[in-house]
């Protein structure tokens, strides 16, 4: 088994919640956000990656080193 590397992003919430489903609302709670330009770190895995692509046009991800 390889080692990855641990990659992490930050995440910034860009857009409301508003008129959105609760699924998409449960996932911004879920990421830590909930207001418009919070901004989280965290360390990237595949389950990171799945809920940042559900709420993609709701946040903004940038990589940090």
């Amino acid at each position: 088994m390889a080692k990855e590397k641990k990659i992490k992003v930050s995440i910034t919430q860009v857009k409301s919640t508003i008129s959105q489903t609760s699924r998409q609302k449960k996932t911004i709670s879920a990421l830590g956000l909930g207001k418009i330009n919070r901004t989280v770190e965290k360390i990237m895995t595949p389950q990171l990656r799945g809920m940042i692509n559900k709420v993609n046009h709701l946040i903004e991800v940038k990589e940090l080193k």
